[in-house]
């Protein structure tokens, strides 16, 4: 594992995300990358241990309403298991935040489960609210076109 402080860099080269797949919870194809990276207001940033591996990323999608100022979703966050609580999940996020904030965002937000007792240390960390009366509700709309039926 390499040492020393991870560089953080916004992923523009769908390449790139291909080859830390093993970062993600499933695999990274290369249409997915480019479909994500391509898409107005998405973006990814990586973090790199000094000898260039990557070893956490968060990904965001900016978010505007028509009655309120632009905000950043969090969309997901991950880190390797060797680098955790070693600071690279809160560099992320403050990274993050820096581009929002260039971006005219005002503020984020998330979503985490209630036992995710690290990711809710990271956000108080760096001084999120959390509001545990919050409830998120999803559901499926159809095969996408990365769905296996859809070929």
């Amino acid at each position: 594992m390499g040492e020393g402080p991870p560089t953080i860099e916004r992923v523009r080269d769908p390449d790139l995300l291909v080859a830390n797949a093993s970062l993600f919870d499933r695999p990274v194809t290369a249409h997915g990358a480019a479909d994500f990276l391509r898409r107005e207001g998405h973006l990814l940033l990586l973090a790199r241990a000094a000898d260039g591996t990557g070893i956490g990323f968060v990904s965001g999608i900016e978010m505007r309403h028509p009655d309120g100022d632009p905000e950043m979703f969090v969309y997901e966050l991950g880190v390797e298991e060797p680098w955790r609580r070693r600071g690279v999940a809160a560099a992320l996020l403050r990274a993050l935040g820096e581009e929002a904030g260039r971006r005219g965002c005002t503020g984020m937000w998330t979503g985490t489960g209630r036992d995710n007792v690290a990711a809710l240390a990271t956000y108080r960390s760096l001084g999120a609210e959390v509001d545990d009366r919050s409830v998120f509700v999803t559901w499926e709309t159809g095969p996408g076109p990365d769905d296996a039926r859809t070929r």
